[in-house]
């Protein structure tokens, strides 16, 4: 069994945005050699999600207000606990939770097997510092 892993860098500008990693991942498999198997891609920062779903604006607009609802921006320690050790944070801690920490996709015949419309995202929920993704490729 073939093993492979790399590490990617994201430093978004923005407090919450989403950026398709597809294309990325498309590539480390590629190179990897796995024509059948699995890769876990996995946000390696507490506020920071990596997720599957459709690269439509619209949605991802969706997401941005939905999530913000949930757990609204607030740097005072009045709304939330995690705030009063000193960090302004809480709400993106939250929104990972809710957006999830990892995916896994199957590797068939080399290829990310997809359902229709689905792409890999990285999630930035408080952005601005360099955060990291793993890349673990595994199979034959």
């Amino acid at each position: 069994m073939k093993s492979h892993t790399e590490y990617l860098t994201f430093n978004l500008p923005e407090r919450m945005a989403f950026e398709n990693i597809t294309p990325k991942i498309t590539e480390i498999v590629r190179k990897s050699g796995v024509q059948e198997g699995l890769v876990l891609c996995n946000a390696m920062h507490i506020t920071a999600s990596v997720f599957i779903n459709d690269d439509e604006p619209g949605l991802h607009a969706d997401y941005k207000a939905w999530l913000e609802q949930l757990a609204p921006f607030d740097e005072s320690p009045q709304r939330y606990a995690h705030n009063r050790t000193g960090e302004d944070n809480a709400d993106a801690h939250m929104k990972r939770q809710i957006m999830g920490r990892e995916v896994v996709v199957a590797i068939t015949n080399g290829k990310l097997d997809f359902g229709p419309w689905e792409q890999i995202f990285y999630g930035e929920f408080d952005g601005r510092r360099p955060k990291r993704v793993l890349v673990k490729i595994i199979g034959e």
